[in-house]
């Protein structure tokens, strides 16, 4: 398929069919991730595949936040993908100080967007979580004091194959040539 294909058929899935994700297709989005850009090749990611029943149910729990009904899909979710976000190198860290910009929290979304594109292209879908019960999980998922979590993925086979048109702002609202 096309790159343009591709971007179109990537959505955010928030209902799963009952079957496990083959490891071979998880790696392969990982493997997509590892290949990502990161400002000075700093790479500040790690990533943890959850795909034991057991512990998808945990996790599913720590994603799904009954008091305001936030993701309650996660529970019916047959893997997920936890993005772990790792010092950046020294040129990175300096170089992020002296423009006062975390660079490394685009780099994680960077290959995130490459694990979700890989995804799309295997018959999966995923959808990126930022709400979350993040101390639950690092504990959990045994994750060392000082890292953060800043995304869960969520990624299985859709129990729809339909894509959802989607709704964006037209190219002349986003975008000009030369000055804003």
């Amino acid at each position: 398929m096309s790159f343009k294909e591709l971007v179109n058929l990537r959505e955010s899935t928030r209902a799963y069919m009952d079957k496990k994700v083959e490891r071979e297709k998880l790696e392969l989005c990982i493997e997509a991730a590892r290949m990502a850009p990161s400002a000075c090749n700093s790479q500040p990611w790690k990533f943890i595949l959850v795909d034991e029943e057991k512990s998808v149910e945990d996790v599913a729990k720590m994603v799904y936040d009954p008091m305001i009904r936030m993701n309650k899909f996660a529970l019916e979710v047959p893997a997920f993908i936890v993005v772990v976000l790792e010092k950046p190198n020294i040129t990175s860290k300096i170089g992020g100080i002296i423009k006062g910009k975390d660079y490394s929290i685009t780099d994680i979304g960077i290959a995130t967007e490459h694990i979700c594109l890989s995804a799309a292209e295997q018959g999966l879908g995923t959808c990126i979580i930022g709400w979350f019960k993040e101390k639950e999980i690092k504990e959990y998922l045994k994750i060392p004091r000082g890292k953060e979590v800043p995304l869960v993925i969520t990624i299985g086979y859709p129990k729809n194959e339909e894509v959802r048109k989607k709704v964006r702002k037209d190219l002349k609202d986003i975008m000009s040539y030369n000055h804003y």
